[in-house]
């Protein structure tokens, strides 16, 4: 982890794949460049994902009410600490985590599982993704076990459901990223 001091006195921090974001009650981070997950485990030891954030979002334990609560990093990350004292300058990015959250939990509260696995696809297509000639890459690696964390299934139903997804055209799989294909059918265009 290396830090540097801008003009203004903010400390940046860089964070590498997997590594952990501090928590501090009195600051929160703002994401230069990079995407992370916020996660709370249950008393069984499982994990759920509270939601992914990426360049000009915030997160810290001041905006969770889970006492068990972690920031990770699913990419390199660059991010700056904001201090209490500062968070009125940021109210426009509070109001957007909030709307985020509001997304995510609509996809979380799907009840069929391959509806859900598709709404979060197209969730992630929209917040990480990008244009390329067979349809649209999400640009973010994630395990089939995150992805299962997100949406409160089992890794195997996460496989079982991306497999049927890749044999009807609907998906394409790419150096471990998925491609949402141009030419799949109408009611995947469906938005939250």
């Amino acid at each position: 982890m290396t830090t540097s001091r801008s003009p203004q006195f903010l400390i940046y921090r860089n964070f590498k794949r997997r590594s952990i974001l501090p928590l501090n009650p009195e600051t929160i981070w703002l994401i230069d460049s990079g995407v992370v997950r916020t996660l709370t485990w249950f008393e069984d030891g499982s994990c759920a994902t509270l939601g992914l954030w990426g360049e000009g979002d915030l997160v810290g334990s001041a905006l969770e009410a889970s006492r068990a609560y972690e920031i990770e990093c699913l990419t390199d990350v660059r991010a700056k600490v904001i201090p209490k004292a500062q968070w009125y300058l940021h109210t426009e990015a509070m109001i957007l985590h909030i709307q985020k959250n509001e997304e995510f939990l609509k996809i979380v509260h799907c009840r069929q599982a391959e509806i859900a696995i598709m709404h979060l696809l197209n969730w992630l297509v929209k917040r990480f993704g990008s244009q390329v000639e067979q349809g649209e890459l999400i640009n973010l690696r994630l395990t089939h076990q995150e992805m299962a964390e997100m949406i409160g299934t089992t890794r195997v139903t996460m496989t079982r459901i991306l497999n049927n997804f890749e044999r009807q055209g609907l998906i394409q799989r790419q150096q471990h990223l998925l491609i949402l294909m141009s030419d799949r059918q109408e009611f995947w265009h469906y938005e939250i």
